[in-house]
């Protein structure tokens, strides 16, 4: 009988397997590529934050937990009129309490890695984009963008204090604009209770404020508001408002 038809012999090894990693290894090495994904994810595209103030409800109330997307604005793509978007201080918008970021060092840290809300953010709609003359207010308080009438029923806040949709400079009776290139106008749903673009315009023979301060750089933009995420019974998609496609281009 031939030593193959034997089969092994006492001194063959069978073939061992890898050896595993001991349990804690493995703990640390799969917390390690959680928090990898999570910066990537935050980088790239999707950051939570939180809603700061009362300025843009009734859609968005204060505290809400909401998703950011970044997608939209890849490849050159900026803000468009009607997107909610979440902006880092352009520097003198957000008191000492709002800018304020995560209360401990825990918290801190999953901030840093897109697991819990940031501070140092507003939170507005985009009103007027490059180019964009806006206006306060027609016969009816409606704001004008190029000279069209925004039907903003659908989402700015009914306050009867206010007489029109755009009151926060003391008067309904404004013009922004145009636009500067790489900027966005933007303003809180609570027409009334809004530190927005409106608040940082210059009135006239004004000396003591900076011209243009009302306009956001688009660089600043972290991403679109797509998502109220919690608490739940807030829980709503966030989409374009249907008024802004009437809007024409600037002339």
């Amino acid at each position: 009988m031939s030593d193959e038809e034997r089969g092994p012999t006492a001194t063959t090894k069978a073939p061992q397997g890898k050896k595993q990693l001991p349990w804690w290894q493995e703990t640390v090495l799969l917390l390690g590529i959680a928090l990898l994904l999570a910066v990537v994810i935050k980088a790239f595209f999707v950051q939570a934050f939180y809603i700061p103030s009362e300025s843009m409800e009734p859609g968005l109330v204060k505290n809400d937990r909401i998703l950011v997307q970044k997608v939209s604005y890849w490849g050159g793509g900026s803000p468009q009129r009607g997107d909610v978007v979440v902006f880092k201080d352009p520097g003198d918008w957000l008191g000492p309490t709002e800018s304020a970021g995560p209360p401990n060092t825990l918290t801190s840290l999953l901030a840093k890695v897109g697991l819990y809300p940031q501070g140092g953010h507003l939170v507005k709609r985009v009103i007027g984009v490059a180019g964009d003359t806006i206006h306060c207010c027609d016969e009816q308080g409606r704001i004008l963008v190029n000279g069209q009438p925004l039907n903003e029923d659908e989402y700015v806040r009914d306050d009867r204090r206010t007489k029109c949709n755009g009151p926060m400079t003391g008067t309904c009776d404004w013009t922004a604009g145009p636009v500067p290139d790489g900027h966005i106008f933007v303003m809180g749903d609570n027409r009334g209770h809004s530190a927005d673009s409106t608040v940082h315009m210059c009135p006239t023979n004004a000396t003591d404020c900076v011209p243009g301060d009302e306009y956001v750089p688009v660089d600043l933009v972290v991403g679109k508001v797509f998502v109220v995420l919690w608490p739940w019974d807030h829980f709503r998609w966030v989409v374009r408002p249907d008024t802004f496609a009437d809007v024409p281009d600037a002339s």
